[in-house]
């Protein structure tokens, strides 16, 4: 569950905003399931769409931050649960984590698609 959440919140952006084109997480990532997200600049912030599979169209986070590191929230597509969420980009890769009560935590690495 928490999985699907944090492979869709990687997977939704390529359009930009000058102000955010050089954000390293804008573009399109690959899940670990082989899902597509595109993350978007959405007015200050940046927002995951799952572009490919079941859950195509879904909304599966928003993350603020810059210069790699992000926080924000994790949405799963399959029961629309919010979590709280990290992720940071290192080279192609992008590491998600989500928790639920700051305590169960989970973590995947996406990449670029």
């Amino acid at each position: 569950m928490l999985k699907t959440s944090i492979a869709a919140l990687c997977l939704t952006a390529l359009c930009a905003s000058p102000a955010f084109s050089a954000e390293p997480i804008l573009g399109k990532w690959r899940s670990p399931g082989g899902r597509i997200v595109e993350v978007t600049d959405c007015g200050g912030k940046f927002c995951a769409t799952v572009l490919t599979g079941q859950h195509k169209g879904k909304s599966v986070g928003t993350m603020s931050g810059a210069g790699g590191d992000y926080r924000g929230t994790v949405i799963d597509p399959r029961d629309d649960k919010s979590y709280s969420g990290t992720a940071r980009v290192e080279g192609a890769r992008l590491v998600m984590e989500g928790c639920a009560l700051k305590i169960f935590c989970k973590k995947q690495s996406w990449t670029r698609a």
